[in-house]
């Protein structure tokens, strides 16, 4: 091998020093596969290249044949970290222990515009990839034009090169290799050229303007393969791990809904418009919000506080969270028997008194004085009938209802054992006068707790430093910015702001949404103005509500 230039030599090694920072500090499998592919075309001088990346076979176990890494998409590309996504593969080197395939997963050119679609291959002799990934080995061919590639293996796909008059001549094909020595992928590299900076458009370019890749281009190549795999091996662990913490979130949301069904898809609707608001925020340029920018890691934290801030529900007693009148259905069912028995005793009584006239030989104005004291007794115990089912509704109570239920309070009937006994009992008439919602206030409170639930719940989560606000954000996201809210009576600057988007959505979702029992859906003007009046009030940041206004956040849900 001739000896390098040194400034060549100090070029490369700062290179690949500046190439594995980018490559360790990469967690998006997709824009890693971009970096990598962008950085082996630069170091070895390549005009173009593509990525494989082994993967579990799909279950008919058919592929399509190698085209070089390039073709016409039949769709966009899909990213790794969308739903949907192909499980990876973890491969070995030499024969594998189950089915695996190479997935293309992207191609890059400097001399034409690309474009592709993605497919796979099988890891066998048919195509120098496959090649690659059973022999472990690098693959350099001068000359893909003039003979067979390597014996054994498919001659070149001119398909492309005939569509475009784009021509590969040189191709060097490595694997990317685990810390453990396991081939995961490949890269392709396609025509090193002479002058880095030449356009191949012309049949002449690729005669004279393109190399074969030397032994140095190789080594380099093989290098930064290295370096990539270990990359890419830490990226798609780490991509399984996000997956799994997912699932991990997506199945408490699913315990959350299976405990309060009346909420169902709130969490959900909650994290999407905080995350909305978060991401428009953070494109604000100036003013008091020009200062913020969220991260990827930040907009995950509010994802998951978003999705996870009503798991505390699950401490709360399902009747309570359930709840849609001011009485439980036992209660009502309870008065109504008890109302049924008092007519019963009406009735009665007025039989009783009626027969002992009779036997006196009374005269029938008696009679009649009885009946008419009967019909109003049953008279008023049916409005007190009604005033309970009046009362029973989760809407504003009127002034006029609330007295007549201290009214009726008071009234007493004589119960079987001769005893005297309210018409309703204390804790029937401390529910019904509920001025507004269906909660008394110690069911409120019971509700309320589900906050200290949650934080319960997320503290005992090892969240780690790029999600360790979680908690924090969920746990303030119904505290309000004048100290109303609960359950720390936070103020002001004391509440983060994350938990302030969550508050905004939390309030718009809860006035909006049309799966209540206990009321009716709010049209969204209305729910707008709400918390509006919520903002001059002091309790909801102003400045996000006019983001979440003036960018439509709110129509990302309905």
């Amino acid at each position: 091998m001739p000896e390098v230039p040194i400034e060549r030599s100090r070029y490369e090694r700062d290179e690949l020093l500046a190439i594995s920072r980018a490559l360790s500090s990469e967690r998006d499998i997709r824009k890693l596969l971009d970096l990598v592919l962008d950085k082996s075309r630069r170091i070895t001088g390549a005009d173009a290249g593509s990525v494989y990346v082994l993967e579990a076979a799909d279950a008919d176990g058919n592929g399509q044949p190698d085209n070089l890494a390039f073709g016409n998409p039949a769709q966009p590309p899909r990213a790794l970290g969308e739903t949907g996504r192909r499980r990876m593969a973890t491969p070995t080197r030499g024969a594998s222990s189950r089915p695996a395939r190479l997935h293309f997963m992207l191609s890059q050119n400097d001399s034409i515009p690309v474009d592709f679609k993605e497919f796979t291959l099988p890891v066998d002799d048919t195509s120098l990839a496959g090649r690659a990934v059973r022999t472990g080995l690098p693959i350099n061919v001068p000359d893909v034009e003039q003979a067979q590639v390597v014996a054994g293996t498919t001659a070149h796909n001119r398909s492309f090169d005939d569509k475009t008059g784009y021509r590969a001549r040189s191709m060097l094909t490595v694997p990317m290799l685990s810390a453990e020595g396991e081939v995961i992928g490949v890269i392709q590299l396609i025509n090193k050229k002479r002058q880095p900076s030449q356009v191949l458009s012309t049949p002449a370019d690729f005669v004279d303007g393109v190399i074969p890749f030397d032994a140095r281009a190789e080594e380099m190549a093989l290098a930064l393969a290295s370096q990539a795999g270990v990359s890419l091996e830490n990226a798609i662990l780490y991509d399984e791990i996000r997956r799994l913490f997912e699932g991990f979130v997506d199945a408490s949301v699913t315990a959350i809904e299976s405990r309060d069904p009346t909420t169902s898809g709130h969490s959900r609707r909650v994290a999407t418009l905080s995350v909305a608001l978060a991401e428009t925020v953070d494109a604000v340029d100036d003013g008091p919000l020009g200062p913020l920018h969220f991260s990827r890691e930040d907009l995950r934290q509010i994802e998951y506080a978003g999705m996870l801030h009503d798991f505390g529900k699950v401490g709360v007693r399902e009747q309570v969270l359930v709840k849609a009148k001011k009485l439980y259905d036992f209660q009502l069912e309870a008065i109504r028997l008890r109302f049924a028995y008092v007519r019963k005793s009406i009735e009665a009584e007025s039989l009783r008194r009626q027969l002992e006239h009779m036997r006196r030989a009374s005269a029938p104005a008696a009679l009649a004085a009885i009946e008419r004291e009967q019909t109003e007794q049953l008279a008023a115990l049916d409005e007190c009938w009604r005033l309970v089912l009046t009362a029973n509704q989760p809407t504003l109570l009127e002034q006029p209802v609330l007295a007549r239920l201290a009214e009726v309070a008071a009234w007493k009937y004589v119960d079987e054992a001769g005893q005297s006994q309210p018409y309703l009992l204390p804790d029937e008439v401390a529910a019904l006068q509920v001025p507004r919602g269906s909660l008394t206030p110690l069911e409120r409170l019971q509700i309320e707790s589900h906050v200290d639930h949650t934080v319960a719940f997320l503290q005992t989560i090892p969240w780690g430093r790029s999600l360790r606000k979680v908690p924090l954000i969920a746990a303030a996201h119904h505290e309000l910015l004048n100290g109303a809210g609960y359950p720390a009576g936070l103020r002001g600057g004391d509440i983060p702001i994350e938990a302030r988007m969550l508050t905004i959505a939390d309030i718009f979702d809860a006035l909006t949404a049309a799966d209540r029992p206990y009321k009716p859906a709010v049209p969204v003007h209305r729910a707008l103005g709400i918390l509006e009046s919520e903002v001059k009030s002091g309790k909801c940041d102003a400045d996000l509500f006019r983001v979440f206004v003036g960018a439509e956040i709110y129509k990302r849900v309905i």
